[in-house]
């Protein structure tokens, strides 16, 4: 079937083939390019997807956290920091355990508000809202 007139396809907003490109669809029979276009996935650069990321996993949570568990030593007394760690933190509460019942009770009777208070100073009292202590 001859036509009389060859068809020309419509502008369009798609730039022109390369030579590449033009080898390849003539080779195939079949011009892909619109279609490998609309297939390549779209990528977004490493500061776009981070903050994200960073919001989801609560890193900035975490690393105060780790922050508490760091600074503790320098927050309290020697002699009290070498018979009660920090273990974790959850919902606003710190953990802390204690090596023996004697020191237990010593923190918890006198010196539980004065140790909630600085930890309360350096961090905010929505990241440590309380402490429990525990022997172990």
């Amino acid at each position: 079937m001859n036509r009389p007139f060859p068809i020309r396809p419509l502008r369009s907003s798609l730039p022109r083939p390369n030579a590449r490109q033009r080898v390849l669809a003539a080779w195939r029979g079949v011009d892909v390019a619109p279609l490998e276009k609309a297939r390549t996935i779209r990528t977004r650069t490493a500061g776009d997807v981070m903050p994200r990321v960073l919001t989801d996993l609560r890193i900035d949570k975490r690393r105060a956290e780790a922050e508490v568990v760091k600074v503790w030593n320098n927050l309290i007394d020697p002699n009290l920091a070498a018979h009660a760690q920090p273990t974790g933190i959850h919902k606003g509460t710190l953990f802390v355990t204690v090596d023996n019942s004697v020191w237990l009770s010593e923190i918890v009777r006198y010196r539980r508000r004065e140790i909630l208070e600085r930890l309360q100073h350096s961090f905010g009292k929505d990241l440590i809202a309380r402490i429990s202590f525990r022997v172990g």
